[in-house]
């Protein structure tokens, strides 16, 4: 099958080539993000394969449909960029990633509350200048606290794990409690009871529209005075003016984002000689107890083996049976 694929680095290339040597699709690279400029550069393919950031929208797929793409496979585990109702329409199956590998992104959830914690970002710049003094360094200890975990999957369930390792009180909140999670003593509470009993709030639930901008000005105001919050979810679960009022006020007394609302024209490229031109992302990079990664949680070898394998996987099982078995369903909210 003659696939297209959309927003492609190196590494992209490789675990993906890797990966193909037992399938034999024909991969086309791209490594312009899909929209609704770049869609027509799918004519000729029957399946086009996107990441994160490309775009799924009513356009896209319409002009993809056009094109003769029957199959969408992306190599991500969420869906939130897709017109469902526009894919049905024109018999468009969509599959996903729906699991790679949870200690990759668990693990870099820690680091950045470790990071934060203990100002290693800080540290690291003073030494590199000789500098040798404590003072502004000061952390806490993670043990005893109490953390939030909002989203309880493979993920949230890792982070959980990794916590309670620490000695953490872990409360949880989902609306499908977890067994495994409470097997590791983790307690599931409302929403309202997390928020406001938790030092460290972190998510890690799917982007809806019952979950976007879950924390906002009214979900700040019920949480504990220098709260942590950490997103390596979605950048849109987060009200990102909310959290910037929330910082100014002191009311977040450390933020931990690998995701933004507004990342499509940012991440995954280098901007270094440029001006940033999104003045929000700008202010936030402005506060000293704001630590931001490029949408990296992911980015570990044995992730990246795991997402192109499942993909592969998910094309031949398409060209084959006009089906797959990670097919996403269109959300009812």
């Amino acid at each position: 099958m003659k696939v297209a694929v959309f927003s492609t680095k190196p590494y992209d290339r490789s675990s993906l080539d890797g990966a193909n040597t037992e399938h034999g699709h024909e991969l086309v690279y791209f490594d312009a993000r899909l929209s609704a400029a770049t869609a027509p550069l799918a004519r000729g393919c029957e399946a086009v394969c996107a990441f994160v950031n490309d775009e799924l929208n009513a356009t896209v797929l319409e002009e993809l449909h056009r094109s003769g793409v029957r199959f969408v496979a992306l190599r991500c585990a969420g869906y939130n960029n897709v017109d469902h109702e526009v894919a049905e329409r024109h018999r468009l199956v969509v599959a996903r990633v729906p699991a790679y590998s949870p200690y990759a992104v668990a693990e870099h959830t820690v680091a950045l509350i470790l990071s934060l914690n203990r100002k290693i970002y800080r540290a690291y710049n003073r030494v590199r200048e000789g500098n040798f003094t404590l003072d502004g360094l000061l952390g806490f200890d993670l043990h005893g606290r109490t953390i939030g975990v909002i989203g309880t999957g493979q993920i949230g369930l890792e982070v959980a794990r990794i916590m309670r390792g620490f000695g953490c009180q872990v409360l949880a909140y989902d609306i499908k409690p977890n067994p495994e999670c409470e097997s590791l003593q983790v307690r599931y509470v409302s929403l309202e009871d997390l928020l406001a009993k938790s030092d460290i709030i972190t998510l890690h639930c799917p982007l809806t529209p019952s979950t976007r901008h879950l924390i906002d000005t009214k979900s700040l105001q019920t949480m504990k005075p220098g709260v942590m919050i950490i997103n390596t979810g979605r950048g849109s679960l987060v009200d990102t003016e909310a959290v910037i009022a929330g910082l100014k006020s002191a009311k977040i007394g450390y933020l931990g984002l690998d995701v933004y609302e507004e990342e499509a024209d940012l991440f995954f490229e280098d901007h270094s000689g440029q001006v940033i031109h999104d003045d929000v992302f700008a202010r936030l990079l402005t506060f000293p107890n704001v630590l931001i990664t490029g949408h990296q949680a992911f980015f570990t070898r044995e992730a990246l083996q795991g997402i192109a394998t499942t993909t592969l996987a998910n094309l031949t099982e398409f060209a084959e049976n006009g089906t797959c078995s990670n097919a996403v369903p269109s959300p009812k909210f």
